[in-house]
C-alpha cells in the first residue's frame, strides 16, 4: 500500500510514475523498497487513468451524503421517558452484576 500512495503522491506533484521515482520517493520515507512490487505497481498503472479515478472516487460520497441524511431525518427520535427508563434498567443490571461479585 506504501507503493500506491508513493504514486498518488508522485501523480499530484506532476512527476512520472516510474520505478525509479518510486524507489527514491520510499528510500527518502524510510520505506523498504521491495522492487518486484514497484515493477507490478508501475506495470499496472501503465494502463490506469489516475485522475479518472480520482474524480470517480471523490464523487461517490458526495453522491450518497443527501440520501443518508434523509433516512436519518425520517426516523423519528425516541421520547425521553423511554431513555431514562433504559438508563434506569441498564442501572440497575449494573448494580446486581456487582452484587453477585460480593456474594
Amino acid at each position: 500500500m506504501d507503493y500506491v500512495y508513493a504514486a498518488l503522491f508522485l501523480h499530484s506533484a506532476g512527476k512520472e510514475i516510474n520505478e525509479e521515482n518510486l524507489k527514491k520517493l520510499s528510500e527518502s520515507v524510510g520505506v523498504p523498497v521491495d522492487e518486484i512490487k514497484i515493477k507490478a505497481l508501475v506495470a499496472a498503472l501503465k494502463q490506469v487513468n489516475i485522475d479518472e479515478i480520482l474524480k470517480s472516487a471523490v464523487a461517490a460520497p458526495v453522491a450518497q451524503a443527501p440520501a443518508a441524511q434523509q433516512a436519518q431525518a425520517q426516523q423519528p427520535a425516541p421520547p425521553k421517558e423511554e431513555k431514562k427508563e433504559e438508563e434506569e434498567k441498564k442501572g440497575g443490571e449494573a448494580l446486581e452484576g456487582l452484587a453477585a461479585l460480593f456474594g
